[in-house]
């Protein structure tokens, strides 16, 4: 079985209580350190790398992005999805060949742009164009942003949604949406969920996100920006 076809298999018939959990990876360190510790896929956050590159969110070139989940990719046996934010401004058919070179099974793509949500029907319509470029080679996590940089409506969300699993999407990412709604988002939209996870405690653990709905839960930067924390105080300590 491929590693496309592993990471989509891992994504059928969760148990409410069992979510798919994708640690993510900032490097190939923090990497082979996930997949030790037993994670049989993982997602990579573009602020993560953003930040491990000396970049703010959302500005780190394309080609140093491909590259960082280049070697993620190679270092790691195990499906490798990866965040390529908005696409970068590329073709479908050129991102597609951009992911598949980095080795990676799978990507995130947001709709919106500068903080502004996309037209859905012109984001569809290029989503479907990835769709086609990519076949089944690639697991399609659509970012409904809604939550961030929109009105925060359900019902659009759902809207939004339904435009982008139309296309082709395997996947859809609300990302900000509050727990509390997510049982509603669950109800109207069909196929796999991503739930961002707050590492702080504060929020609800992988497991009552998915007895909520969520199919799979991921951390943005939360992993390295806990590993920072640890780093600061063994400089501490140093000092």
């Amino acid at each position: 079985m491929s590693k496309v076809d592993v990471f989509r298999t891992l994504h059928k018939r969760r148990l409410p209580d069992d979510p798919l959990v994708l640690p993510g990876p900032w490097d190939a360190v923090s990497a082979r350190v996930f997949v030790r510790a037993g994670f049989p896929a993982l997602a990579t956050p573009s602020a993560g790398i953003a930040a491990c590159l000396g970049h703010e969110d959302g500005s780190t070139p394309a080609d140093e992005m491909f590259a960082a989940v280049a070697r993620i990719a190679r270092a790691v046996d195990v499906p490798v999805s990866a965040d390529v934010e908005g696409g970068y401004g590329l073709a479908p058919k050129e991102l597609v060949e951009r992911l598949l070179e980095a080795g990676a099974v799978g990507c995130n793509l947001e709709d919106s742009d500068g903080g502004v949500l996309k037209d859905p029907h012109e984001h569809a319509e290029w989503l479907a164009g990835v769709r086609h470029a990519a076949g089944d080679l690639l697991f399609v996590n659509a970012r409904v942003d809604t939550f961030a940089h929109g009105d925060g409506d359900p019902e659009r969300a759902i809207e939004r949604a339904a435009l982008y699993v139309a296309a082709g999407a395997d996947c859809i990412y609300p990302i900000g949406a509050p727990p509390d709604v997510l049982p509603l988002l669950r109800s109207g939209i069909q196929g796999p969920i991503n739930m961002f996870a707050l590492l702080d405690g504060k929020g609800p653990s992988p497991t009552e996100l998915g007895e909520l709905g969520a199919t799979r839960v991921t951390f943005g930067p939360g992993l390295l920006r806990q590993a920072t924390a640890a780093v600061k105080e063994i400089a501490a300590r140093l000092k």
